[in-house]
């Protein structure tokens, strides 16, 4: 043989049984290149798995997508009127991507099949019978020179025949088990270059074929069944955008005109406008003061709006508004909250829940006040809602003349005609009507008095030295334990919301007509401070008591009292009617006159309606002493002989002083 004449490319057979030093060379090389072809093969099968998982998941994909089409139809869009093509459009490309999905998973599956499993096989097959092949191959060396090992170490003096016997044998055992080994070592190592090029080319040859098989099919798709729907939807889709630029072009000159406005209308308390009075329906911004803590707040900004009686509130990210608060029979009245500006209450008609709002403006704030005093009226259940409250507006402006003190009421009326059409005097025989109108009650224009002023010379007469003050809680020198009023003395903490002028004073609608008017004039005016005052309740006479000086501001007889009564809703409301004499005329006895007086209680009024009720039966049972006899018996009296009827409401005021300003609540 020709040891020297061999191909550098291949390792042949016919050295495997020599240990020559080109072979083993040669053999580093195949077994270099085998090992490169190995990691060469690794990625090369990571990127086509990871082409297949994304043909698979491409598949995946189309296959929700085809379900997501479908489900638009069953959306509920709040704006979804007039998707009726769409919809139909939607449910046709539904079906094509099904059908195309059909085809993504057809590829997934050729893929797998024509490129990826080759791989896997020639990896699997192929390199791991090269890797088997060399550990066999390096077992069977191995154990060769172990026996050249023990052949090499017989002696040369004394030969064990037998023992040279064996170890020849087992020396020539291990040759032909190295030969064999190094025989399928090189065969397989010779094969793999052919095999690799097998390997390479055909996963690529069956991708290519998946491809263009499903390249055909996609066309043959698109081609016969999607060209006139495919034709429809882009003129649809050009039509809409044709739309869509008219409007953005609408909405362009739209901004460029508000843009070039002034920037006063931008201002939060800017307003040009002037306030509309005689609103039904109002919505906008509104801060709202919460409750925190014990004596901490926090104020919210959110959207408030009327709908019906209601007031409404829809806070952020909501979908919907929710009510706040009924409005019908509420009051509405401007207060003062946290050095706030443009802050009014709301008071349901019980007077148990109540609100503090605050305006971004005047003209809000105001409006905010009118449309809320409208709609406690029910203008919003009339068959012609805005006429209704245009003509209340006008009667309310009317009826605003505020004056400060009783001299002027004591210099005349204003209004001479005020007593005689619908004036009731004690002993008359005419009858009310059922369902008096406002007017019969009391007249268009009468001034409303929002205070009361006690007169200079008044107030100095009763605080010079040794005058006598009044005592609020009842307790009287010895010298005036004797008078008419010590059977019944009570005190009421209240405040004067106001007084007027009207024409009946044996109703109780003309109180509750003059409650309306009093504190619809107040909203108006945005009159919301009162002092608190004491308004003591005796068996002879009324008298309102100032807690600072307890000084009397103003007193009546009980008997000119002809009517008192507390409001049907709000049950911290009362008022009653006093009568008087009118001499504007001229004539010899004047004419009977009646004036409304109307406050707001820390307490029930009816408490105090009673208790004016008590006194009034107390001066009559003093005309019998038979009566009053009886009368005693059948009530509770205190230890002094004097009327028990409830703890003195006054007591903590007084000891604390109170504030000079307070906040009604009516």
């Amino acid at each position: 043989c020709h040891l020297t004449r061999y191909s550098s490319d291949w390792l042949l057979v016919l050295f495997a049984c020599f240990c020559v030093f080109q072979t083993r060379s040669l053999l580093s090389v195949f077994e270099e290149d085998a090992g490169t072809l190995t990691d060469y093969t690794n990625q090369l099968l990571q990127s086509m798995q990871r082409v297949f998982g994304a043909q698979n998941e491409m598949s995946l994909a189309t296959e929700q997508l085809s379900k997501q089409l479908d489900e638009y139809e069953k959306q509920n869009f709040a704006l979804g009127k007039g998707d009726e093509e769409v919809i139909s459009m939607l449910q046709q490309f539904a079906k094509t991507v099904e059908e195309l999905n059909s085809l993504h998973a057809d590829l997934a599956t050729q893929i797998a099949d024509k490129m990826v499993f080759p791989m896997v096989q020639f990896r699997e097959k192929d390199l791991t019978e090269i890797s088997t092949l060399k550990e066999i191959f390096g077992i069977a060396t191995d154990e060769h020179e172990a026996a050249m090992v023990k052949y090499s170490r017989l002696p040369k003096k004394r030969e064990n025949e037998k023992l040279k016997a064996e170890v020849v044998r087992e020396v020539a055992y291990c040759r032909r088990k190295q030969h064999q080994a190094s025989m399928q070592y090189y065969c397989a190592l010779n094969a793999l270059q052919y095999r690799k090029r097998v390997a390479m080319l055909e996963p690529l040859l069956g991708y290519t074929q998946a491809q263009i098989n499903f390249f055909k099919k996609g066309m043959e798709l698109v081609s016969k069944k999607m060209d006139s729907f495919l034709a429809s939807v882009n003129s649809m889709t050009h039509s809409i955008q044709a739309q869509l630029d008219a409007e953005a072009e609408s909405m362009r000159l739209s901004q460029r005109e508000l843009l070039s406005v002034d920037d006063t209308v931008y201002m939060p308390d800017y307003d040009r406008e002037p306030v509309n009075r005689t609103l039904i329906q109002k919505a906008g911004y509104l801060n709202i003061r919460n409750k925190t803590g014990l004596v901490t707040t926090a104020w919210d900004r959110l959207y408030f709006f009327t709908q019906g009686g209601n007031l409404m509130c829809q806070p952020r990210g909501a979908v919907a508004g929710g009510m706040v608060l009924d409005l019908d029979n509420s009051s509405v009245m401007a207060v003062e909250c946290e050095d706030r500006r443009y802050c009014f209450q709301i008071t349901s008609p019980n007077g148990k829940t109540s609100l503090i709002l605050q305006a971004e403006s005047k003209r809000e704030y105001e409006e905010w006040i009118c449309t809320i005093n409208n709609i406690s009226r029910q203008i919003y259940l009339t068959d012609n809602p805005e006429a209704v409250a245009i003509r209340l507006n006008q009667t309310a402006i009317q009826a605003v003349t505020p004056i400060t003190s009783f001299e002027k009421r004591a210099e005349g009326s204003p209004n001479p005609d005020r007593a005689r059409p619908g004036g009731l005097v004690p002993g008359s025989s005419k009858k009310a009507p059922a369902v008096p109108e406002p007017e019969d009650l009391i007249a268009p224009g009468t001034p409303i008095q929002f205070d009361i002023v006690l007169p200079a010379s008044e107030f100095l007469d009763q605080n010079r030295a040794g005058g006598r003050r009044t005592n609020p809680f009842g307790e009287t020198e010895e010298s005036s334990s004797s008078t008419d009023d010590s059977l019944l003395q009570q005190v009421f903490a209240v405040r004067f919301l106001g007084s007027m002028a009207v024409r009946s004073g044996h109703t109780q609608e003309v109180i509750y007509e003059a409650m309306r008017q009093v504190l619809a004039a107040r909203a108006i005016h945005n009159i919301f401070k009162t002092a608190e005052s004491h308004l003591m309740v005796t068996s002879s006479c009324l008298r309102l008591i100032d807690p600072q000086t307890q000084v009397t501001r103003i007193s009546f007889q009980l008997r000119d009292v002809t009517q008192f009564a507390a409001h049907q809703e709000n049950s911290r409301l009362m008022g009653f009617v006093v009568e008087g004499a009118d001499w504007s005329e001229g004539a010899e006895e004047g004419r009977p006159s009646f004036s409304a007086f109307v406050f707001e209680s820390n307490t029930e009024g009816e408490k105090i309606c009673y208790t004016i009720n008590l006194g009034k039966e107390i001066a009559e049972a003093k005309k019998d002493p038979k009566a009053l006899a009886q009368l005693m018996k059948s009530m509770p009296l205190t230890n002094d002989g004097k009327f028990l009827l409830l703890t003195s409401e006054a007591g903590h005021a007084a000891n604390e002083g109170g504030e000079d300003d307070l906040e009604s609540e009516a």
